[in-house]
C-alpha cells in the first residue's frame, strides 16, 4: 500500500519511513522500493554496487531466494537532515550454513536522502558490514581458512 503524505515531508519522516520498512520488510514489499528510493539511487555493499530502483529491488528479491526468513531489526539511528546512519542486526538462516541455525550480521547503512516534488527519498544507500567475519568464517571450509588466516595476523 503506497504511503500517503498527510502533511508536508521531511527527512525525519523519510527516514522513519525508510526504517519501518525494513524492519517489516516481506517479499511482497519489494516492488515498493520505488516509494523509497529515488529513481538513480545508488546501492553499494560488500557484493553490490548497483543503481536503480529496478536493481535495488533485485538484490531484495535475490536476499528472500537465497535465504530463509530474512529480517532486519534497526538498533541505533542517528540523523543530520538528509545524513542519516543506523545500525541493524540481520537474522537470516541457510541450510548450507550451521545446519540452517539462526544466523546473525551486525552491520551499518549510510543513508543520503534527497527531496523530489515535495517528498524525501532515499539517494545513496552504503551498507557496511565485515564479510569475512559475519559470513565467510561462518562457513564450512571457508571458515577454518579464514579463522587460521586471522590467527597468523594476529601472531
Amino acid at each position: 500500500m503506497p504511503f500517503q503524505l498527510t502533511q508536508p515531508d521531511s527527512p525525519e519522516a523519510a527516514l522513519q519511513r525508510v526504517v519501518h520498512f525494513f524492519e517489516h520488510l516481506q517479499p511482497g514489499d519489494v516492488a515498493r522500493a520505488g516509494q523509497l528510493y529515488t529513481a538513480d539511487a545508488q546501492f553499494k555493499d560488500p557484493f553490490n554496487e548497483v543503481q536503480g530502483i529496478s536493481a535495488i529491488a533485485r538484490i531484495f528479491t535475490h536476499m528472500f531466494e537465497a535465504l530463509e526468513a530474512p529480517r532486519f531489526v534497526i538498533t541505533q539511528q542517528v540523523q543530520n537532515g538528509a545524513q542519516c546512519f543506523v545500525t541493524w542486526d540481520f537474522f537470516f538462516s541457510a541450510p548450507r550454513m550451521d545446519n540452517g541455525a539462526i544466523q546473525t550480521i551486525r552491520g551499518a547503512t549510510h543513508f543520503v536522502l534527497r527531496e523530489e516534488a515535495g517528498v524525501w527519498r532515499v539517494a545513496v544507500h552504503r551498507d557496511y558490514w565485515d564479510a569475512a567475519e559475519e559470513l565467510y568464517e561462518k562457513l564450512p571450509v571457508v571458515g577454518s581458512v579464514m579463522r587460521w588466516l586471522k590467527k597468523r595476523a594476529n601472531s
